[in-house]
């Protein structure tokens, strides 16, 4: 049986509301599932309201966007992943806060670069894309599209909002050591998100990285992603095993947004293994 734990709902950029990721999981039988909104866990909240459908294994998760600590030259952003964390933790609900708030203010300067480009997109457009969900990146795209701007999401990220392009804007990002003191003080467990995303140009650098944060108090390694090939899915695993670190996988299942990759299997042939959810959940008794 397989799991996927890192999944977005509509609460932050996914498409797909937390009742719907539920009903998709029970209906694909898998074994569990994590929600893994973007700096937010408002999608988890919703989940545990609904109800989780018996027989499906659950995690509590979020993942927090990050900069690199001092020393290390990465241009991506760094993803930490936490995971059975508690979604009232006072200290964690004012940081995710700082966060979207910081978000919220991005958007508008987004709409203004795009506005210099001769593109007329307002707030409420973008507000209408978002349905009531927290406004991101992924509904300006889609009012891109919608006005015929762009071609696709795809083209939209390409050509005007991804990184280094026309109508990017960074955003506040809080430290690796403090997204990972944060993520423990609620109870959880952190992880690095999909290594092969930071674009690190050796495995022996990767290696510095990981070991790093290791001393940091990082605690596990995504290593099974769609995104990493079969050598750096055994590299990573080497690695995990090597620093005693807990293993994860997941999908980065972002429903519409990234509509090749499916919830539980990616492109159609990926699968995490469930003995890793027996694992995390077991670590709370230890």
């Amino acid at each position: 049986m397989s799991i996927d734990l890192h999944v977005h709902t509509s609460a932050s950029d996914g498409t797909c509301s937390a009742v719907e990721i539920l009903r998709a999981a029970f209906n694909l039988n898998l074994r569990a599932v994590a929600i893994t909104d973007h700096d937010t866990v408002e999608g988890v909240k919703d989940a545990l309201s609904a109800g989780i459908p018996p027989g499906l294994g659950f995690l509590t998760g979020v993942e927090i966007s990050a900069a690199p600590p001092p020393g290390f030259s990465i241009s991506a952003t760094i993803h930490i992943l936490g995971y059975d964390i508690d979604v009232d933790h006072p200290e964690l609900n004012r940081t995710l806060s700082l966060l979207q708030n910081a978000r919220r203010n991005r958007n508008p300067k987004i709409l203004e670069k795009l506005k210099k480009l001769n593109m007329e997109i307002t707030e409420t457009d973008i507000r209408k894309a978002a349905a009531g969900n927290q406004v991101g990146r992924p509904h300006i795209a889609r009012v891109l599209v919608e006005k015929k701007y762009a071609a696709s999401l795809d083209d939209a990220f390409d050509r005007f909002l991804g990184r280094g392009k026309p109508a990017y804007v960074d955003k506040l990002r809080i430290g690796c050591q403090e997204a990972v003191a944060l993520i423990q003080s609620a109870g959880g467990l952190p992880v690095l998100a999909h290594p092969a995303l930071l674009n690190l140009r050796d495995e022996a650098l990767l290696e510095t990285f990981i070991v790093h944060l290791k001393k940091k108090g990082m605690k596990g390694l995504e290593v099974y992603y769609p995104e990493h090939s079969p050598s750096q899915t055994a590299f990573y695993a080497r690695l995990a095993r090597r620093y005693h670190l807990w293993v994860t996988g997941g999908t980065d299942f972002h429903g519409d947004l990234k509509p090749e990759i499916r919830l539980g299997c990616g492109r159609g042939d990926f699968a995490v293994p469930d003995s890793l959810f027996k694992e995390i959940v077991q670590r709370r008794w230890k």
